[in-house]
């Protein structure tokens, strides 16, 4: 089981991402200050770090200039609203191992958390590919065959919502689940976008695949 370091001070956020993490299977410990975030980071207890620049006390860009002077090669994952390219190069050259603004999708951010754990040999290693009941999901491709049918193309939205019932397979996730993982923490809880693109999903996989389970969401059926 991974270790995943988030240095967020926005609330909400940390809620959002600790609730997501965990439900994956990950263990969390959040830190609200650049300060702490470093004393953690430092500990070596930790497989990856999420990681917001704009934390009070010392802010993201001196903890992991801080970090990577002190020789510790634990990946690193940026999370910030700043989204100019040269706060992105700046990250990068003080040695982040990838970056990811806000607002963001879990969906997107669990990829790549996945994806620089693999890289380092932790135990985010996972095939890349997502087979059940008749269902493959190629993670690299992000393409979709039914039944061994010539592969279906999936907008981003589709791919999202597609791999996280794939990764679920006969649990019913809520719409405000498949809301915070596929749409991000800054979802409207009152829209009908879930069954859109439920509805979207059903035409390319077979309608009697994703099960409505009434008052509840959504399931992969076997």
């Amino acid at each position: 089981m991974s270790r995943i370091l988030i240095a967020e001070d926005e609330s909400r956020i940390a809620l959002f991402l600790e609730k997501g993490l965990r439900a994956e299977g990950f263990t969390t410990t959040t830190a609200t200050d650049g300060n702490d975030a470093l004393a953690y980071a430092r500990s070596g207890e930790f497989d990856l770090m999420i990681l917001d620049i704009g934390l009070p006390g010392q802010d993201g860009f001196r903890v992991l200039r801080s970090l990577r002077t002190a020789g510790s090669t634990m990946p690193v994952v940026i999370l910030t609203a700043r989204g100019g390219i040269d706060d992105t190069v700046a990250g990068l050259d003080y040695g982040a191992d990838d970056y990811v603004g806000k607002p963001f999708r879990l969906a997107e951010l669990l990829a790549r958390i996945r994806r620089r754990l693999r890289a380092t040999g932790g135990s985010g290693t996972e095939p890349m590919v997502l087979t059940h009941a008749g269902l493959s999901l190629d993670l690299r491709t992000r393409r979709l065959t039914v039944d061994e049918r010539p592969p279906v193309d999936l907008t981003a939205r589709e791919f999202s919502l597609a791999e996280t019932l794939l990764r679920h397979p006969g649990q019913v996730l809520s719409r405000e689940q498949l809301l915070s993982r596929v749409w991000g923490y800054d979802y409207d809880p009152g829209s009908n976008v879930v069954d859109t693109y439920v509805r979207y999903l059903r035409k390319k996989v077979g309608a009697e695949r994703i099960e409505t389970v009434r008052g509840m969401g959504y399931r992969l059926r076997d």
